[in-house]
């Protein structure tokens, strides 16, 4: 599994943006895969998170009702659409990916195995 995530970018509060998490591995459509962000001097804290099939998600408290996360196996790659961008979701995101036997969501950062090296969202007031 090697992740790529891309589509960071500086936009306006209540802008939107679309990240997308390429897995050149190929491999994806067995792992289960999420969406978390580290804020400076803060932790790395969960986004949103898909199962294998897609079929099940679930998204931070803070992003429900603005983020939606999807996964396209075909394509191996994951994305997550951003709306009602606030300042406070500024942070670099990265994606995740960790092997699932069964078609489930992983919510801890540290059951995960592969990472992608982070792209960066920049919300401005």
């Amino acid at each position: 599994v090697q992740l790529q995530a891309s589509g960071g970018g500086l936009v306006q509060a209540g802008g939107s943006l679309k990240l997308s998490c390429a897995d050149s591995g190929r491999t994806s459509s067995t792992y289960a895969m999420g969406w978390f962000r580290q804020a400076p001097g803060k932790e790395r804290d969960i986004v949103a998170v898909i199962s294998r099939t897609g079929g099940n998600t679930y998204y931070a408290d803070s992003v429900k009702g603005r983020f939606t996360i999807s996964r396209d196996n075909a394509k191996n790659a994951m994305y997550l659409v951003m709306n009602s961008l606030k300042p406070e979701d500024t942070a670099v995101y990265y994606c995740a990916a960790a092997p699932a036997y069964g078609d489930y969501v992983l919510r801890d950062r540290y059951q995960y195995d592969y990472w992608g090296q982070g792209t960066l969202v920049t919300v401005s007031s």
